[in-house]
């Protein structure tokens, strides 16, 4: 016998609160990236592309094509920096879907620290490409324009260096990019090898998590 509960009473039935569905919906991860995510992942991939492309090319176009061709490079280097902050912004706010358990935990490893190795590489790149650009003796004639719109300023703690050790700056800007160029090259390769290794060979559809 149950005292002090009324007849037909729905003591027992549990009724599932509107913010307990919120809370478990908010608990199950993600099984896809964010469309935002999505649309930064692929704009700023295409900027890249077009970027390595652009600048591999240099040598071969007529002369009065290398200074625009250099100039849109610049710009494109300082889109990407921007995406690609606003892109970290979203990602410390947005979980990703995480990669399948049966992947070894090596494997997941690797994966990780590929991500995490290109996102420092898409701040890496545009800002030493930003010094380089700074510590060009001529910088002071030759301003820099955002796509030819507004001017894109250079990094006053270099431009007021003296000519002689900016001039050294500007070498080692330089190789700092040009190295940076290749440690991108082998993480891209690594990381769009991994994707496919997974979608045709492992059979996992891990290329729906980027596309919608």
């Amino acid at each position: 016998m149950d005292f002090g509960v009324p007849a037909g009473s729905n003591r027992g039935n549990i009724v599932e609160h509107p913010d307990d569905r919120s809370m478990t919906a908010a608990a199950t991860p993600p099984t896809r990236y964010t469309r935002t995510a999505m649309v930064l992942h692929w704009i700023i991939a295409l900027l890249m592309i077009a970027n390595v492309a652009m600048i591999l090319s240099v040598d071969h176009l007529p002369d009065d094509w290398v200074r625009p061709a250099v100039d849109t490079h610049k710009s494109i280097g300082i889109t990407v920096l921007g995406l690609a902050l606003l892109r970290i912004l979203w990602r410390m706010a947005h979980a990703a879907p995480p990669l399948p358990v049966a992947y070894p935990r090596w494997e997941r490893g690797i994966a990780h620290a590929v991500h995490i190795l290109l996102y420092l590489a898409m701040l890496w790149m545009p800002m030493t490409g930003w010094l380089h650009d700074s510590a060009w003796k001529d910088a002071a004639t030759h301003p820099m324009y955002w796509f030819g719109t507004f001017e894109w300023p250079r990094l006053e703690w270099i431009t007021s260096v003296p000519a002689k050790p900016r001039e050294m700056l500007h070498d080692v800007f330089g190789w700092m990019h040009t190295g940076g160029a290749y440690v991108l090259y082998g993480l891209v390769f690594l990381h769009v090898a991994g994707a496919l290794k997974h979608q045709f060979f492992d059979k996992e559809k891990v290329l729906k998590r980027m596309f919608s």
